[in-house]
C-alpha cells in the first residue's frame, strides 16, 4: 500500500507500519499508544479555550510518540490534529528540532518563548 497522502482509510495502516514499541505485546497496546494523539489534541483545545497551557505534558506526549512512530509521527500529527493546532504544534516539532523546513511558517511565536524557558 503507498501513502502517499494519509487519510481516514489508511490513517491506521501507516501508523502500525511504522510502529516500534518493544514494550508493546497486544493491539491494546498499540491502542494506548494512538490515545497520545487525542491527549496532545485535548491539551491544545485547552490551551486555545481557557489559556491553561500544560507545556511539560503536551512535550511528553510528543516525544514519547517520536520515540514510538521515529520520523512518521509528524505527518501522524499533522493529520489527527485540526489546522487551528498546527500553530502551536510546529512550535513545539521546533522546540524539538523536529520541523521539516517545508512546514518552517507561521510558528506560535508566544508559545515557543515559552518552551525556550524550559
Amino acid at each position: 500500500m503507498k501513502f502517499d497522502e494519509l487519510n481516514q482509510d489508511n490513517w491506521v495502516l501507516f501508523a502500525i507500519k511504522n510502529y516500534d514499541n518493544p514494550q508493546s505485546v497486544t493491539y491494546s497496546d498499540f491502542e494506548e499508544d494512538i490515545k497520545k494523539f487525542k491527549y496532545i489534541k485535548r491539551l491544545l483545545r485547552r490551551h486555545q479555550t481557557t489559556g491553561e497551557f500544560k507545556k511539560h505534558l503536551i512535550l511528553n506526549h510528543i516525544i514519547c510518540l517520536y520515540n514510538i512512530f521515529g520520523d512518521a509521527a509528524t505527518p501522524l500529527l499533522f493529520f489527527k490534529l485540526e489546522t487551528t493546532y498546527w500553530s502551536v504544534l510546529k512550535a513545539f516539532l521546533l522546540f524539538l528540532d523536529r520541523l521539516p523546513p517545508s512546514l518552517n511558517n507561521d510558528i506560535d511565536e508566544e508559545c515557543l518563548k515559552e518552551l525556550n524557558l524550559i
